[in-house]
Formats: C-alpha cells, structure tokens, sequence
C-alpha cells in the first residue's frame, strides 16, 4: 500500500513499485493468538519466528498503521517512541526518527524491548537484532484479513491478545454492518482514485482498491494495471474513462479539493464533477490498514448511497 510516509521521502514511481510489492505479502497469525499476556510469545511474523521472552515495556513504532494498532490494542502505555509520521491519536510520543530512512542509534537510543516495522529496510531488522532487541516486522497490508492478521500479531506480542480480537471483531463488525446499508447493487458505478496530482493511482488489486470493491465500485484504472498495482494514469486516459467517483487521497498533502479538480483542464465535463460526485478523503487514513479502515469505507459507502462531495479535512 502506497503510503504518506514515503511519498514525502522518495521519487513517486520507485516508491510506488517498492511499496506496491510490500502489499501483496500475506503475513501469518501469531502462533497462539489467544495466548494473552503468557510470555515467552513466539510470532511468526513476516520476518520470521519472533521470539518475545517477557511483556514489553519500551515499545518502539516506526509505522504509523502500528502506531494505531498499539494504541487501539491498549498497549499505548508502553509505547516510549514513534516515527515521525505516527501522528495517530492525539499525544503519541512522536520523534525525528523515520520509519523510511531509519537511525539505528536514535531506535537504540530509547531502550526498547520491542521495535515494530513496516518493512525492512536499510538492514534495519538485522541491526537490531544484532542489539539484542525483537523487531516486528508488519509491512503494509494486501487485503482486510492481512491487517487483520497484523492486529492479532501485535496483540499477542505486547500482551494485549483478547483487546486485539475484540479489535479484530469490532472491525469486521463494522465493515459488514456498512456493506449491508448499501442500496441493492445495480450497474456497477466507476471510480478513479488519486494518491497525488502526477496521476498515480490504486487498482483494484492493492488494499484499497480490495476496500472499495466492498461498496461494488469498478476501478477504471484496472485495465492499466502495471503489474505493481499502482499504475501512474495520464489526464486524457482519466477524461476518457468518465468516472462517476472521484476520490483524493492528496487533499492534506497538495491541497486538492472538488474546486481545483474543476479547474483542470478537461475535468468540468467528467460525470463526478457535474453529478458533485468528488470526494476529499483524509490523506492519513487513506494510506493506513489500521482499525481506521472502517473511516475509509464509510466515506466510500456515503458517497456511493448519495452523500454527494465532502470538503477537504
């Protein structure tokens, strides 16, 4: 999943392929998922067999979908860092480090007995090993049950099982009492979805689009599909396509909202922005795979049931 994080940090197309690739793995469930607060725990993470001797107490978080499963999970206590895109609920103990260009020393620095990762990179999970220190990694999310697997994953490593499947059941609840309220599926509508204004977009092949395939939405980018589940679309390709949807995922980051979609040249006469059919997402939950996904499908299944155009965040 193409997250805000790098975006900021890297050209678009090599971050769009590199994290493209991380959201199609499929991570494991923790071996005893229903274990609660019994230590030793061994997870059988994407990184391998991680072992955790004793509860921790000095979490460190360098993802911010991470960030909001800890805290969501009731282990925010413990959590003595977060990265410097972790801004996710109010008052976490955000810092300088990056979760994209990590510093070895700075995560060192604050004495954890837990580091949670979003991919590895830079040999960081091997360093830190080398420390001593258990890394979780929990790259980004190809479907709802990997983020799903990912809840319980981090549940069962900070001892907090039985929140994380109350979490996990919570969400689920959640997303089938929204599919349920749609209206009767008739002809399925179209959609573009915009990470940011060079075009590139999500297919129905990454988790978002795996989110608004739940409201029976078509994606007009899937016939563009580059293999990396991101393809970057061009202006004329969008015009042609007529979506009856569209959503911004670039509404905090680069200021785009229904007013300036309007304004590009060609998109006046697009059906989303004569039906008033453009929706302003919050760039942040967009990006994550974290409990807010129900946020995310709620803006959809407005849209979808009528609820017109949303103003920007």
């Amino acid at each position: 999943m193409r997250t805000r994080v790098a975006r900021s940090a890297a050209p678009a197309a090599a971050v769009v392929l590199l994290l493209a690739a991380c959201s199609k793995t499929t991570t494991s469930a923790p071996s005893n998922p229903s274990a609660g607060a019994s230590f030793p725990q061994t997870i059988q993470a994407t990184n391998g067999a991680v072992t955790i001797k004793a509860k921790p107490g000095r979490i460190v978080s360098l993802s911010p979908t991470a960030t909001e499963d800890l805290y969501a999970e009731g282990a925010g206590p413990q959590v003595v860092a977060v990265d410097q895109d972790s801004n996710y609920p109010a008052g976490v103990p955000k810092t300088s480090i990056s979760g994209v260009t990590p510093n070895v020393e700075a995560i060192a620095g604050y004495r954890p007995d837990l580091v949670v990762v979003s991919g590895d990179v830079e040999g960081l999970i091997a360093n830190l090993t080398k420390l001593g220190i258990p890394v979780l990694d929990e790259p980004p999310a190809g479907t709802l049950a990997d983020a799903y697997r990912e809840m319980a994953q981090i549940g069962a490593a900070t001892g907090h099982a039985a929140a994380a499947t109350s979490l996990v059941d919570g969400t689920k609840s959640k997303v089938a009492g929204l599919v349920a309220s749609l209206p009767s599926p008739g002809t399925a509508q179209t959609y573009y979805y915009e990470l940011d204004q060079t075009y590139y977009t999500a297919t129905s092949h990454t988790f978002i689009g795996s989110v608004f395939a739940l409201a029976g939405l078509k994606n007009v980018a899937d016939p563009h599909d580059d293999g990396s589940g991101y393809p970057q679309l061009n202006p004329e390709t969008i015009i042609a396509a007529n979506p009856d949807f569209i959503f911004l995922a670039d509404t905090k980051c680069c200021a785009q909202n229904a007013a300036a979609i309007a304004a590009r040249p060609g998109w006046a006469t697009l059906s989303a922005v004569k039906d008033h059919h453009v929706v302003a997402l919050d760039d942040d939950i967009a990006s994550r795979w974290g409990p807010r996904v129900t946020d995310l499908l709620a803006a959809v299944v407005q849209a979808v049931k009528g609820g017109g155009a949303s103003p920007a965040p």
